[in-house]
């Protein structure tokens, strides 16, 4: 079953189960596949699951931000909306790595890169948000490149 026929069938559960807030993250979901795979240049109506996984990283964070600037502004019922739908996003994604497996890995990076110094950043960062497309937000993966790079 690929990601959008799951989606469709959590969308008739989530009904079924007058469960609202997931109601409202599927149907988010939904829709921006549906986007997708009637933009410009699509190939016909089927999204692989991996352009599925990225735009689900997008509307992840969307929710992260959104969710940010209500704490922010004191709008603490608009921020637990945010977080519902956050929840819901995240059990369709892959599991995120943790700050130590992250650092294993961007280590290996900066080895085979042959980086020894902060001036090499630039030269680390693409080849580490490769390495570790979608199982680590890029803000960690750069805060850490940084800490190694020294």
């Amino acid at each position: 079953m690929t990601l959008q026929e799951q989606i469709n069938a959590d969308i008739i559960t989530a009904m079924k189960a007058k469960d609202e807030a997931s109601l409202r993250a599927l149907r988010a979901l939904k829709s921006a596949l549906l986007l997708a795979a009637t933009a410009e240049g699509a190939t016909g109506d089927k999204i692989s699951d991996e352009q599925a996984i990225k735009i689900f990283q997008k509307l992840a964070k969307q929710r992260k931000e959104s969710m940010e600037i209500f704490l922010q502004n004191g709008r603490t019922e608009l921020a637990s909306k945010e977080k519902e739908e956050l929840d819901v996003i995240e059990k369709y994604l892959p599991k995120q790595m943790s700050e130590e497996e992250i650092k294993v890995a961007l280590s290996a990076v900066i080895q085979e890169a042959g980086a020894n110094s902060a001036a090499d950043f630039g030269k680390v960062m693409p080849l580490a948000m490769k390495a570790l497309a979608g199982k680590a937000d890029g803000k960690i993966i750069s805060a850490l490149l940084k800490q190694l790079l020294g």
